[in-house]
């Protein structure tokens, strides 16, 4: 005894000790609990990580590297792109239809993306927006999506015109006067989605017969033909032909806007057009970071940065760019993209056998 009090020996338990024990447990048990859930926080914090987006885009290179760039910046996707015109990447696609190398096709008449549709190549997704897709900006299935537009036009050095007291082609026929032999480029009409679209304005115009008949001749005026349908702008722009035809869009943000001595014009009979389309490739490795990149497309941030290239934006909130031609500013033929689309191989045939290029 000590004091009246038992003092703890040989197999006594301390009341402190007890307590402390019991904290100690209490302690260690909702540290068990918690870790997991500490744990998950800490996965949800932490960046997601991503697939590397692989692509085909028929955009011009600096063109497309200019969205790319806010898209990684803005999802912390990375993307890896290859460039070629659309009639190019429609190749691509159906070569590698076993095995795909790429998940997302950006940019292209949709002409193009609807001839790739027809044989099976494209996966249907229906973008997430916040506005409604008008029927003319989608398949049926959301196989392809239009995020988009722009119309066929003329750009004609103003040097040229002036040299030969001429005001600038306001016709198709235009196009076959004799000043200009040696004169005129566009790009092929089986490479490039813009010269494919000129190609099947003229036969939605004159029936396939009269549009080869009406080609032969303008044909005479073509200087050459190229893969890229943007091509003949600063060609023309630099004086090393006097016309060329390509979408306006083009024209103004390649051309005008340059400082080239160019001026645009449109055929007062009726101008075709086109939807700027993008896809997801059937066999897509990369298929949610695709699913958000067509998803980006349509918001508002990306759809702003077409005022660069002058491009006609879908979403109604996004800015439209000084000088950019409307649709509704122009007179256009009764455009039809799916007939057009669908065909596109036998009247890109039909071009070969007769043009013979």
């Amino acid at each position: 005894m000590v004091g009246g009090v038992a003092a703890p020996g040989k197999g006594a338990v301390h009341k402190g000790g007890l307590k402390m024990k019991k904290m100690l447990c209490v302690l260690a048990a909702i540290l068990m609990l918690a870790m997991p859930l500490f744990a998950q926080a800490t996965a949800e914090s932490a960046p997601k990580k991503y697939q590397t987006l692989q692509m085909y885009t028929a955009l011009d290179t600096e063109e497309a590297q200019y969205y790319l760039d806010v898209f990684q910046k803005t999802s912390g996707i990375k993307v890896e792109y290859v460039r070629m015109s659309s009639g190019e990447v429609l190749a691509r696609m159906e070569a590698e239809k076993s095995n795909p190398q790429a998940s997302v096709w950006f940019g292209g008449s949709n002409t193009d993306h609807i001839n790739a549709q027809s044989k099976g190549l494209l996966t249907p997704y229906k973008p997430n927006t916040d506005f409604e897709l008008a029927p003319m900006l989608h398949a049926d299935d959301y196989s392809w999506n239009g995020f988009y537009t722009g119309a066929i036009g003329f750009v004609t050095n103003t040097e040229f015109l002036k040299k030969h007291n001429l005001q600038p082609p306001k016709s198709w026929d235009d196009l076959l006067n004799p000043v200009y032999k040696g004169q005129i480029e566009m790009a092929y009409p089986y490479t490039s989605g813009t010269a494919y679209t000129t190609w099947a304005t003229i036969i939605q115009m004159k029936g396939l017969e009269g549009a080869l008949d009406w080609w032969e001749k303008f044909d005479k005026n073509v200087h050459q033909y190229t893969k890229s349908g943007t091509a003949c702008i600063a060609r023309a722009g630099l004086g090393e032909c006097a016309v060329g035809i390509s979408f306006s869009h083009d024209i103004v943000a390649k051309g005008v806007a340059m400082g080239y001595p160019l001026v645009m014009s449109f055929p007062e009979e009726g101008t075709g057009y086109e939807v700027g389309a993008v896809s997801m490739i059937k066999g897509a490795r990369q298929v949610e970071e695709a699913q958000i990149f067509m998803d980006w497309c349509f918001t508002e941030e990306a759809q702003n940065l077409f005022k660069k290239y002058s491009r006609l934006p879908v979403n109604p909130k996004a800015a439209v760019a000084e000088g950019a031609v409307k649709l509704s500013d122009i007179k256009l033929i009764d455009y039809d993209a799916v007939k057009m689309g669908l065909a596109k191989d036998e009247y890109v045939t039909a071009w070969r056998d007769r043009i013979g290029k």
